[in-house]
């Protein structure tokens, strides 16, 4: 299937193209393909292996993504395919992340007709494209996403945040919320451990704020390698000042996996760490997720303290004003979220 945003290259380059999809912006010769290995030059195009392929479809709570202010409570209809422009050390969907070198990319063919139709079938009130980088399968989440939106069905990124503006613009108006990995803020992090680079990122989550977005960023707290005070302090500060007080901050634990199986998981104590420098750069919903902690996983309200949603693993209490989804019922403060 022939790609989207892509461009000929001319002189020297005949015969080769540029992909504009993300921000590695690979040029390849005929027969190369990109580093996410499912976008390739077929004769002096791009074309994508992966438009009509699903590896992976589930109905998950919306928690799961991680989204907490985003239709609380709710499933949504889960879809990944394969590939990755990443190459995390530790990532924990290898095997649909990479391809192996067979060529032979894993999954089953449906359409985006295909997908609406379990969707709605399943009664879900959003789709989220997750499990591995919905980037490099731009061409499926274009067109699902665009039969979605005109079914009332609301559309989810799951991702690196590593994708070109052309991308972000032309998904501008069918995706409405996005969960971001900000895997680290240290640019060396993200050349040796997922070969990218810090910047994009930072750009993206700027971009996406702008686009009106509902906005939620994750962090993977590595230790020994991502957890330092010093550095944490910065990411939160950047949430504060470039996102909002408001924009929910997930501080994940890390358990080892891929090249990583070895390494240590992530302490409670180095959560809850994290947890109250987030509180201290004026975040006003920081959570602790993959692990157990009586501190961070319920939702407050800002102004008066009173709980808001309670949450036990994925099992949700919402406790709002009645008739009123998002407004505290002590203080009749409008959280920041989406509710209905």
């Amino acid at each position: 299937m022939q790609a989207l945003l892509w461009h000929a290259l001319d002189g020297a380059h005949k015969g080769s193209v540029q992909c504009d999809l993300c921000a590695h912006a690979c040029r390849l010769k005929k027969g190369d393909k990109g580093l996410c290995g499912v976008r390739a030059n077929s004769n002096g195009e791009l074309v994508t292996l992966v438009g009509n392929v699903v590896t992976a479809v589930n109905m998950d709570p919306v928690e799961k993504k991680p989204l907490y202010h985003f239709l609380p409570g709710s499933r949504t209809f889960s879809i990944g395919s394969a590939g990755c422009n990443f190459f995390c050390k530790y990532c924990q969907n290898s095997s649909i992340a990479h391809i192996p070198p067979s060529g032979l990319v894993p999954g089953k063919r449906a359409t985006p007709e295909d997908l609406i139709v379990l969707a709605q079938e399943n009664h879900a009130r959003s789709m989220a494209f997750t499990y591995n980088e919905p980037t490099v399968f731009f061409e499926l989440v274009y067109e699902t996403a665009g039969l979605a939106t005109a079914r009332d069905i609301r559309c989810l990124l799951v991702t690196n945040g590593y994708m070109s503006e052309e991308c972000l613009r032309a998904l501008s108006r069918r995706v409405c919320a996005v969960n971001v990995d900000l895997k680290s803020f240290r640019d060396s992090f993200y050349r040796q451990y997922c070969g990218a680079r810090l910047q994009p990122v930072l750009d993206n989550l700027k971009a996406m704020r702008k686009l009106g977005w509902w906005l939620e960023v994750t962090t993977l707290v590595i230790p020994g390698v991502n957890d330092s005070a010093a550095e944490l302090k910065e990411a939160a500060a950047f949430i504060h000042q470039e996102l909002g007080a408001h924009t929910p901050w997930h501080l994940s634990a890390f358990h080892g996996a891929h090249q990583m199986a070895d390494h240590p998981s992530t302490p409670l104590s180095k959560l809850e760490e994290a947890w109250s420098i987030g509180r201290q750069e004026g975040l006003n919903f920081v959570y602790i997720g993959n692990a157990l902690s009586a501190m961070a996983s319920n939702t407050f309200c800002p102004e008066c303290g009173v709980l808001v949603i309670e949450r036990q693993g994925y099992s949700v209490a919402m406790h709002m004003q009645a008739g009123a989804p998002g407004v505290c019922p002590s203080c009749h403060t409008t959280l920041p979220g989406v509710w209905i």
